[in-house]
């Protein structure tokens, strides 16, 4: 299982991105942390985190201060990283879209658009256009190279 994982926190100073390890994260307070400790680092707020697997589906979570995490996945897998993300998106069929698609309409990404994505292209180009309408496709592809 590939997986390619990167979390971006937005500063004054514009976005600042680093690699996601995501091997140890045993559900969505795990992933939580890992946005925290983002935020934390880089003074950064909101804090975002792009996730794709095999080339199958796409993730993108925002966590705003100490809120819940909000999720929208392309694709729902109940196994491997997939199911860390189940608990954000509720009772959904394996293989259907589920969560929040508008969660990033104040980056530039409405809910259409996202859900769109998640239909129409493959999950690194999905990921690198929500990057790009967010203001942080240049980092995405620092990180993603």
């Amino acid at each position: 299982m590939s997986y390619f994982a990167a979390v971006f926190a937005q500063t004054p100073q514009g976005w600042v991105g680093a690699e996601a390890v995501l091997a140890e994260a045993e559900g969505v307070d795990d992933v939580a942390d890992l946005m925290r400790e983002a935020a934390v680092e880089s003074y950064g707020d909101p804090v975002v985190l792009l996730i794709e697997q095999d080339d199958d589906w796409f993730a993108v979570l925002r966590l705003d201060g100490e809120d819940e995490p909000r999720a929208y996945v392309s694709t729902v897998r109940e196994d491997g990283l997939g199911s860390l993300f189940n608990q954000l998106v509720g009772e959904v069929p394996d293989g259907d879209p589920a969560g929040d698609p508008a969660l990033l309409e104040d980056l530039g990404l409405d809910a259409e658009q996202l859900s769109d994505l998640g239909e129409r292209a493959l999950p690194g180009d999905a990921l690198l256009t929500v990057a790009e309408r967010a203001g942080f496709g240049e980092e995405f592809d620092r990180l993603r190279d």
